[in-house]
């Protein structure tokens, strides 16, 4: 009776079937997860939203890919859907009438939320959860309405930023065979985060991080730039607070605002003398290596750990991660009453912290944009020349007004970038020795085409005393092109009006 009780209800239902039903960890884990959301173990009450986003990049590509892929399975009975990243079910293609049929009458059509919060454990929601690729079989669901059918389904990145954007899910009945549907599905994801690059501004992949690790060392006493602006120097001044009463910080803000830089700051101000050990997410395969690789490092006096973009992890990794957190506080003394918490988060958004995390969070400092802090930029920039070139870098009135005006959408990371490759020109930085991006007001995602050519007008309106007329002649352009052209891409080139 007691073991009884400590199972979870959705538990003890698989456990009366345990013959047809082999609980693995990640499944256990996502019952329990469905459980604390109040999710119906009797029937699916997703949310309607109505409308989808149909105008993104993912949605595109992935439409095209499942539409491919569709016409070669037109005799099967699989539905092929596309969720963005929330589980919100954006498109759906099926040729059997009987299936689209049943799949409405549990929800699973566009509009409608099928996350795990809204639909408990299926294959697209744990896929989300856990961002990597899952099999959910007929009553492995958490909810016995959707026993009859088998789901696979895959999470799509963003190629160049990483970020997550949606699935590919493949639903077909759970009394048919399942050994080629998740291979379907990962197949049709690849295509689709392939395609996404080809038709994106020509961004290189990001590189897949495989659990990086830094290595553990003494911070840096220039591990961030000094005299910056005031709304810097006060989210310092919180973070650095709130470390040295052993409280546990999450730093929020954009991608590329600065967060880790901030942390390093707060900390060195704190424990001048410590080392600051920084994780960054793992693939999901990698995440038992990952933890059982830095997490030793809690246990030291001197060592304190910022595990960075915490909202980018599986939710398993979320909760064992917490579960290390509060063992280790309990294991170490601190001061009197106190425990000392030797562990720091990022994230972009503090509601998209995983909420076993978020419970162990006693203070959110938010990082303000770049474009937010316009008086950092040209430090920063001087900053970020100095360490890559590695003395004294000039930069010239027009390059210093080209990079105050920009409104740097990638942050600090984007500026970083920009700047390393100016200085590989010189010790002197002029506008023309900057990307063409920083001269560019663009709002949309631009092809490559479109880059090569915004880039070539850049140039050409960037060497000295070229006029836009010369300029349209040196590409082959009428004036009326270069200077619709102009206005397309949000060019302004400083001293141009």
């Amino acid at each position: 009776m007691d073991e009884q009780a400590h199972l979870s209800e959705r538990e003890q239902l698989a456990a009366a079937r345990r013959g047809a039903t082999a609980v693995t960890s990640r499944l256990s884990a996502s019952w329990r997860r469905s459980e604390s959301y109040g999710v119906s173990l009797d029937a699916v009450n997703p949310v309607f939203a109505g409308q989808v986003d149909d105008g993104s990049l993912f949605y595109e590509c992935g439409q095209e890919v499942l539409q491919n892929l569709h016409a070669t399975l037109a005799n099967e009975p699989i539905s092929l859907m596309l969720t963005d990243n929330a589980g919100l079910v954006l498109s759906r293609m099926c040729s059997e009438s009987a299936l689209l049929q049943a799949l409405d009458r549990v929800y699973l059509a566009p509009g409608f939320a099928f996350s795990e919060r809204e639909a408990g454990t299926n294959g697209l929601g744990l896929a989300l959860a856990d961002r990597t690729p899952s099999l959910v079989r007929a009553d492995e669901h958490y909810c016995t309405g959707l026993w009859g059918y088998t789901c696979a389904a895959v999470p799509v990145t963003d190629p160049a930023s990483g970020s997550l954007v949606g699935s590919v899910n493949l639903t077909t009945w759970s009394r048919q065979s399942d050994d080629l549907l998740l291979a379907l599905a990962q197949m049709a994801a690849g295509h689709t985060a392939a395609l996404m690059l080809a038709r994106s501004r020509g961004a290189q992949p990001r590189s897949s991080p495989r659990g990086e690790v830094f290595r553990v060392a003494p911070v840096e006493h220039d591990a961030s730039p000094p005299a910056l602006s005031a709304a810097w120097r006060t989210a310092v001044d919180a973070a650095a607070a709130a470390l040295a009463d052993d409280r546990v910080v999450a730093v929020v803000g954009e991608a590329g605002a600065g967060k880790s830089a901030l942390l390093a700051a707060a900390h060195r101000r704190v424990r001048p003398h410590g080392r600051v050990l920084n994780a960054r997410p793992p693939e999901p395969r990698d995440a038992e290596s990952w933890l059982a690789l830095w997490t030793p490092e809690l246990g030291k006096d001197r060592t304190s750990v910022v595990v960075g973009r915490v909202d980018g992890l599986p939710s398993w990794v979320a909760a064992e991660l917490a579960g290390i957190f509060e063992r280790v506080a309990r294991a170490e003394p601190g001061r009197p009453g106190r425990h000392r918490r030797p562990y720091a988060l990022t994230a972009e958004d503090p509601a998209a912290i995983p909420a076993p995390l978020q419970r162990l969070v006693d203070e959110v400092v938010e990082v303000p944009a770049l474009r937010y802090r316009p008086d950092d930029v040209l430090p920063l920039a001087r900053w970020f020349a100095r360490r890559a070139r590695g003395r004294e870098v000039h930069f010239t009135p027009a390059a210093t007004r080209a990079l105050a005006a920009y409104h740097w959408p990638g942050n600090a990371t984007q500026l970083q970038r920009v700047v390393r490759e100016a200085v590989t020109r010189g010790d002197v930085v002029d506008a023309r020795h900057l990307a063409a991006e920083v001269f560019s007001g663009a709002t949309r995602r631009l092809t490559r085409i479109e880059t090569i050519e915004r880039d070539e007008i850049v140039r050409c309106l960037l060497e000295p005393g070229v006029t836009v007329n010369r300029a349209a002649a040196e590409l082959g352009m009428s004036r009326a092109t270069i200077y619709r052209k102009i206005s397309q891409y949000g060019i302004r080139v400083p001293g141009r009006g």
